[in-house]
């Protein structure tokens, strides 16, 4: 049988010796030629942050989708703006696209914040993330980006993180009473949260973070995971790290994009932008679990870290917390109308999560007994 496939490579070669005759035969290759696309994205994250990593598997990820047509120059915070500055960044068309999370531009409106730092009804990450793509979360976000605010971006979710700890103390903090009075670094309304249990917050980026706590401009502070906490040394300013807390339990990577940007761009380019921020969704998960826990130990076991999960004082306290932010922040009409239909999703999915859930910290003491302190 005659095989009717043949290499690429050898009929170019081949034709590319018929000289002008072939030019009628090559005319679509010219397409393949064209210079690649090539995007300006900042991030929110110092350059050794392993943010930086998760931000190059959607970066590679676009490029081999596009074969090449598009790149994407990748630079970290500050490269061009502030880690806070992004939003505006791109939606003025200094850079074409981001990689940060919407609690830094709540400071232009407290909703932002909903998007991955609001109240917790009971759902995981991954419950309010379904919430954004299946739940109508997706026209609330361009609601206020694009109307409320006339912020000239497109924007997608990706990565359901891991609850973020408690953070890091210099000293254990069992009861909210220890709590009292720390200044403490968090952002979005997890500030507003961690104020009304008594503590005096500042909103920083990562980067800031340890000289801030090594001048004692604050004594305490989260950012997100074991291996972004290590990269910039959180354990050398503080050795009792509390991990699970109700602050900020289901955020997940922003993906920024200039609106004229995506407009300009073919279609199908377009749709690898957007497509590709679920692509590396996977890929990110697999990554932070990897890394996380294997930096969790490290700090365990070579640099003397404490690490304790936060006692249910605290998390109830945490809910508490939020029980008397939502009234305030339901004045707004579209905060209402966005928690309305938060609560709506997580009471019907998180019915079937819970209930579905088998008790894995039942099977994972009957392996490994006495690790875990459930």
């Amino acid at each position: 049988m005659t095989n009717t496939l043949y290499d690429r490579r050898s009929f170019l070669k081949k034709t590319a010796v018929l000289g002008g005759g072939a030019a009628g035969v090559l005319a679509a290759p010219a397409v393949l030629a064209q210079a690649p696309k090539i995007l300006k994205m900042q991030t929110s994250w110092s350059a050794s942050d392993i943010w930086m990593d998760f931000a190059r598997q959607y970066t590679t990820r676009v490029e081999e989708m596009s074969g090449g047509r598009l790149t994407i120059d990748l630079l970290p915070a500050g490269a061009v703006v502030a880690a806070f500055q992004v939003m505006d960044a791109v939606s003025d068309g200094v850079i074409d696209a981001a990689h940060s999370v919407s609690a830094y531009w709540y400071g232009k409106h407290k909703g932002a914040s909903l998007f991955g730092t609001g109240p917790v009804f009971g759902g995981s990450s991954t419950t309010m993330l379904s919430w954004f793509y299946q739940g109508g979360g997706m026209q609330f976000y361009n609601e206020l980006t694009q109307d409320i605010l006339g912020l000239n971006v497109q924007g997608y979710l990706g990565f359901p993180m891991f609850a973020q700890p408690l953070g890091w103390f210099k000293n254990e903090v069992n009861t909210v009473a220890d709590l009292q009075g720390l200044k403490y670094r968090t952002v979005g309304l997890a500030a507003d949260l961690m104020q009304g249990m008594g503590m005096s917050v500042a909103q920083l980026p990562g980067g800031e973070i340890v000289p801030a706590m090594e001048r004692g401009v604050i004594d305490a502070f989260e950012f997100n995971n074991p291996s972004s906490d290590m990269r910039f040394g959180a354990q050398d300013v503080a050795k009792n790290y509390y991990l699970s807390s109700y602050h900020q339990a289901s955020e997940a990577f922003e993906f920024i994009f200039n609106k004229d940007v995506m407009t300009d761009l073919d279609p199908d380019l377009a749709a690898i932008l957007k497509y590709g921020v679920e692509a590396a969704s996977t890929s990110n998960t697999a990554l932070a679990m990897d890394n996380y826990s294997a930096d969790l130990q490290k700090l365990m076991n070579e640099d003397g870290v404490q690490v304790h999960r936060t006692s249910k004082e605290i998390l109830d306290a945490e809910i508490s917390g939020w029980d008397k932010l939502i009234p305030d922040l339901e004045k707004d009409d579209f905060m209402k109308r966005v928690l309305d239909s938060q609560r709506a999703w997580v009471e019907r999915v998180s019915y079937y999560e819970l209930m579905n859930a088998p008790d894995f910290g039942l099977a994972y003491e009957h392996y490994f007994p006495g690790k875990v302190k459930l």
